[in-house]
Protein backbone atom coordinates (compact mmCIF):
# COMPACT_ATOMS: atom_id res chain seq x y z
CA UNK A 1 0.00 0.00 0.00
CA UNK A 2 1.01 3.41 -0.43
CA UNK A 3 2.49 5.96 1.82
CA UNK A 4 -0.62 8.01 3.72
CA UNK A 5 -2.72 5.16 3.23
CA UNK A 6 -2.04 3.29 6.19
CA UNK A 7 -4.98 1.27 8.23
CA UNK A 8 -4.44 3.36 10.86
CA UNK A 9 -5.66 6.54 9.33
CA UNK A 10 -9.50 7.49 9.52
CA UNK A 11 -10.02 6.51 5.65
CA UNK A 12 -11.54 9.92 4.11
CA UNK A 13 -7.93 11.31 5.35
CA UNK A 14 -5.99 8.66 4.32
CA UNK A 15 -7.74 9.23 0.30
CA UNK A 16 -7.11 12.79 0.99
CA UNK A 17 -3.51 12.06 1.34
CA UNK A 18 -2.93 9.11 -0.79
CA UNK A 19 -4.52 11.68 -3.79
CA UNK A 20 -2.35 14.48 -2.73
CA UNK A 21 0.63 12.10 -2.54
CA UNK A 22 0.39 11.65 -6.15
CA UNK A 23 -0.65 14.70 -7.07
CA UNK A 24 2.44 15.76 -5.69
CA UNK A 25 4.64 13.73 -7.40
CA UNK A 26 3.25 14.15 -10.81
CA UNK A 27 3.32 18.07 -9.86
CA UNK A 28 7.17 17.54 -9.16
CA UNK A 29 7.61 15.00 -12.15
CA UNK A 30 5.38 16.19 -14.63
CA UNK A 31 6.50 12.73 -16.76
CA UNK A 32 5.17 10.58 -14.12
CA UNK A 33 1.35 10.89 -14.99
CA UNK A 34 1.91 10.37 -18.71
CA UNK A 35 4.10 7.67 -17.93
CA UNK A 36 1.38 5.94 -15.72
CA UNK A 37 -1.59 6.62 -17.89
CA UNK A 38 0.22 5.16 -20.65
CA UNK A 39 1.00 1.86 -18.87
CA UNK A 40 -1.71 1.46 -16.27
CA UNK A 41 -0.43 -2.36 -15.34
CA UNK A 42 2.63 -0.74 -13.54
CA UNK A 43 3.54 -1.33 -10.04
CA UNK A 44 2.82 2.12 -8.86
CA UNK A 45 -0.46 2.81 -10.11
CA UNK A 46 -1.86 -0.92 -9.39
CA UNK A 47 -0.52 -0.02 -5.99
CA UNK A 48 -2.78 3.26 -6.31
CA UNK A 49 -5.44 1.72 -7.09
CA UNK A 50 -5.60 -1.11 -4.90
CA UNK A 51 -4.98 1.38 -2.19
CA UNK A 52 -8.06 3.35 -3.03
CA UNK A 53 -10.43 0.08 -3.22
CA UNK A 54 -9.01 -0.79 0.14
CA UNK A 55 -10.33 2.41 1.28
CA UNK A 56 -13.28 3.00 -0.13
CA UNK A 57 -14.14 -0.67 1.58
CA UNK A 58 -13.47 0.84 4.76
CA UNK A 59 -15.20 3.40 3.94
CA UNK A 60 -18.11 1.10 3.19
CA UNK A 61 -18.55 1.92 -0.10
CA UNK A 62 -20.76 -1.12 -1.69
CA UNK A 63 -18.62 -3.22 -3.88
CA UNK A 64 -20.47 -3.00 -7.13
CA UNK A 65 -19.74 0.94 -6.99
CA UNK A 66 -16.18 0.45 -5.81
CA UNK A 67 -14.65 -0.02 -9.35
CA UNK A 68 -16.50 2.94 -10.67
CA UNK A 69 -15.79 4.98 -7.27
CA UNK A 70 -11.79 3.81 -7.50
CA UNK A 71 -11.62 4.65 -11.40
CA UNK A 72 -13.52 8.13 -10.73
CA UNK A 73 -10.65 9.46 -8.42
CA UNK A 74 -7.76 7.41 -9.77
CA UNK A 75 -9.45 9.84 -12.98
CA UNK A 76 -9.82 12.68 -11.44
CA UNK A 77 -5.74 12.60 -9.52
CA UNK A 78 -4.22 12.11 -12.82
CA UNK A 79 -6.64 14.48 -14.86
CA UNK A 80 -6.01 17.82 -12.78
CA UNK A 81 -2.13 16.47 -12.17
CA UNK A 82 -1.81 15.75 -16.20
CA UNK A 83 -3.65 19.47 -16.86
CA UNK A 84 -1.46 21.34 -14.17
CA UNK A 85 1.92 19.50 -16.09
CA UNK A 86 0.57 21.07 -19.06
CA UNK A 87 0.53 24.41 -17.80
CA UNK A 88 3.98 24.11 -16.32
CA UNK A 89 5.39 23.15 -19.88
CA UNK A 90 3.42 26.02 -21.32
CA UNK A 91 5.20 28.18 -18.24
CA UNK A 92 8.53 26.15 -18.58
CA UNK A 93 8.75 27.64 -22.36
CA UNK A 94 7.86 31.11 -22.44
CA UNK A 95 9.86 32.76 -18.90
CA UNK A 96 6.51 33.49 -17.19
CA UNK A 97 6.02 32.44 -14.16
CA UNK A 98 3.04 31.02 -12.03
CA UNK A 99 1.61 34.79 -11.23
CA UNK A 100 1.68 36.00 -14.33
CA UNK A 101 0.99 33.18 -16.12
CA UNK A 102 -2.54 33.30 -14.12
CA UNK A 103 -2.59 36.90 -14.45
CA UNK A 104 -3.10 36.56 -18.32
CA UNK A 105 -5.65 33.75 -18.08
CA UNK A 106 -7.38 35.90 -15.93
CA UNK A 107 -7.10 39.27 -18.41
CA UNK A 108 -8.39 37.19 -21.27
CA UNK A 109 -11.53 35.83 -19.09
CA UNK A 110 -12.36 39.45 -18.55
CA UNK A 111 -12.38 40.45 -22.13
CA UNK A 112 -14.77 37.89 -23.00
CA UNK A 113 -18.81 38.75 -22.71
CA UNK A 114 -19.94 38.55 -19.88
CA UNK A 115 -23.52 38.11 -20.45
CA UNK A 116 -22.80 35.24 -22.75
CA UNK A 117 -20.21 33.58 -20.16
CA UNK A 118 -21.20 35.38 -16.80
CA UNK A 119 -19.80 32.59 -14.53
CA UNK A 120 -16.29 32.70 -16.56
CA UNK A 121 -16.46 36.27 -16.14
CA UNK A 122 -16.77 35.85 -12.56
CA UNK A 123 -14.46 33.69 -11.78
CA UNK A 124 -11.30 35.27 -13.47
CA UNK A 125 -10.43 37.13 -10.26
CA UNK A 126 -10.56 33.66 -8.15
CA UNK A 127 -8.34 32.30 -11.07
CA UNK A 128 -5.50 34.98 -10.04
CA UNK A 129 -5.38 33.72 -6.89
CA UNK A 130 -6.25 29.97 -6.31
CA UNK A 131 -3.92 27.71 -5.09
CA UNK A 132 -3.93 24.43 -7.36
CA UNK A 133 -3.15 22.20 -4.07
CA UNK A 134 -6.12 23.14 -2.35
CA UNK A 135 -8.38 23.39 -5.57
CA UNK A 136 -7.10 19.87 -6.27
CA UNK A 137 -8.03 18.86 -2.25
CA UNK A 138 -11.67 20.65 -2.96
CA UNK A 139 -12.48 18.22 -5.79
CA UNK A 140 -11.23 15.19 -3.30
CA UNK A 141 -13.87 16.20 -0.63
CA UNK A 142 -16.04 16.32 -3.39
CA UNK A 143 -15.65 13.22 -4.32
CA UNK A 144 -15.65 11.79 -0.96
CA UNK A 145 -19.15 13.49 -0.12
CA UNK A 146 -20.41 11.90 -3.34
CA UNK A 147 -19.72 8.69 -2.27
CA UNK A 148 -21.23 9.13 1.08
CA UNK A 149 -24.22 8.93 -1.29
CA UNK A 150 -23.34 5.36 -2.32
CA UNK A 151 -24.57 3.68 1.32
Amino acid sequence: MLSGAGTDADPRTALRHLALGLFDAIDAHPWVGAELSRQPWRPALLDFYESIGRLLDALAVPEKARFDAAGTLVNYVLGVAAQNAANARLRAGSDTDRETFLENAAAQSWQIDPRRYPFVHAAATQLREHDDREQFLVGVDIFLAGISALH
